[in-house]
């Protein structure tokens, strides 16, 4: 028992001196997790709240113009800034100056093109009726196209959503103009009123039920997905400190001195591993903090534990154990304290991109997907998913244990494998 204790403080020791190594682990979560959350709320708040700022220039000279806006407004998905007084011809530098992202403008044919349309469509319609239709009263216009501006940096899938937007509300314009237009040509044009209604209110609901396990109605947000996922990238970052720090005994000989104390090297990578295990859960409970009491301060989402909190245990220390073990396998086969500190540090950039931490892995080609689970940082982060946001179970956590556990074996037998032909143990 003393044996151990003394080995656990010699590591804890070597740990507290690493003061680089303690600021990666520590106060980069912390930052990390802060940072990202803050810069994707916005984001996940304007698709979740449907709150679209859009620069909105009306020059329609008829009242359908007017009928669109009021139904873009409407709708709740737009935040409009109506500017009819601005020119088409600025309306590109005034897009970039007012901060907006999108502008539409409506063109002063608007409602007499719409018109002009739907008389065209209704005299199709009655003439295959086999009705009389008069269109002596419609003037001949070309069907006139809306302007949509969007800034350059906007993706170029956010733009059609939109347009796909105020083009569904162009169909309703579009649609009671041609009922209006048939309708009075029957003479009875005072009752149109009740088939556009029951054409508007008549169409198909969807109704949204997230895939969740635990029957949750909770929608995904920023914090849920940044503080598991950066916390992840945080904990295998530690092998920039262990991962040095065994190169550098392998190097000073510290390993070929133990062989002649009493005390076995198992002993040693024991107490390396039981210290670094209890600072990586150390980094789950002081990011996981920060998103359950600090984050909610400062107007952000909370982090929601998950209920099975023997599950959440389990995930956080198989994350731990294939993190450690990672940087042992890289302290094993790194010559030099360099070596270990830049290839440690690319690779888990490399799987961290490819395992969905910097982006959601469903966006990636066909090809990345399957690169990703190679990725522990992946499972890691499935793991956290799982509980997090589908409410899963252990059955569902079936395939991030099987992963992590084949992965902290492979590390460890290599490890294991890599010192015995040096002859360190």
């Amino acid at each position: 028992m003393f044996k151990i204790f003394s080995s656990l403080r010699k590591e804890f020791l070597l740990l507290i001196n690493d003061k680089v190594g303690l600021a990666l682990m520590f106060l980069m979560p912390l930052l990390l997790v802060f940072i990202i959350t803050v810069i994707q709320d916005s984001a996940y708040k304007m698709v979740n709240e449907n709150q679209i700022p859009i620069l909105v220039v009306n020059h329609d000279q008829g009242k359908e113009g007017e009928k669109l806006v009021a139904l873009l407004s409407e709708s709740g998905l737009f935040k409009i800034d109506l500017q009819n007084s601005l020119r088409q011809k600025s309306l590109k530098s005034e897009l970039l100056s007012r901060g907006k992202m999108v502008a539409l403008y409506i063109p002063e044919v608007f409602t007499a093109g719409l018109e002009s349309n739907a008389g065209d469509v209704s005299q199709i319609l009655m003439d295959d009726l086999g009705l009389e239709y008069d269109s002596s009263d419609t003037k001949k216009i070309a069907m006139p196209a809306l302007s949509f501006y969007n800034d350059p940096v906007l993706q170029e899938n956010y733009s059609f959503s939109i347009m796909g937007i105020i083009q569904s509300y162009m169909g309703v314009i579009e649609n009671g103009l041609m009922i209006e237009r048939m309708y009075a040509s029957m003479d009875i044009g005072d009752k149109s009123a009740k088939l556009k209604d029951k054409m508007i209110s008549n169409r198909v609901k969807i109704n949204q039920i997230l895939a969740s396990n635990n029957n949750s109605t909770a929608i995904p947000n920023s914090t849920q997905h940044n503080v598991p996922a950066w916390t992840i990238f945080a904990m295998f970052f530690m092998v920039v400190s262990l991962g040095s720090n065994i190169v550098k005994e392998r190097v000073s000989g510290s390993f070929l001195r133990l062989k002649t104390m009493p005390t076995t090297f198992m002993l040693v990578m024991f107490s390396k591993m039981s210290v670094y295990v209890v600072v990586a859960v150390l980094q789950v409970t002081l990011t996981f903090s920060m998103g359950i009491w600090v984050l909610p301060r400062l107007g952000l989402p909370k982090l929601t534990i998950p209920s099975d909190f023997i599950a959440f245990a389990a995930v956080v220390f198989i994350s731990s154990m294939a993190a450690v073990s990672y940087a042992l396998l890289i302290g094993s086969i790194a010559r030099t304290e360099q070596q270990a500190n830049g290839f440690g540090a690319i690779s888990i950039i490399i799987f961290g991109a490819i395992g969905g931490i910097l982006v959601p892995t469903f966006v990636m080609p066909g090809f990345m997907q399957f690169a990703g689970n190679f990725s522990p940082l992946h499972w890691c982060l499935e793991g956290f998913y799982v509980l997090f946001l589908k409410g899963g179970s252990w059955q569902e956590l079936r395939y991030v244990f099987s992963f992590l556990g084949v992965f902290i074996l492979i590390c460890q037998l290599t490890t294991y494998f890599k010192l015995r032909l040096e002859r360190i143990i």
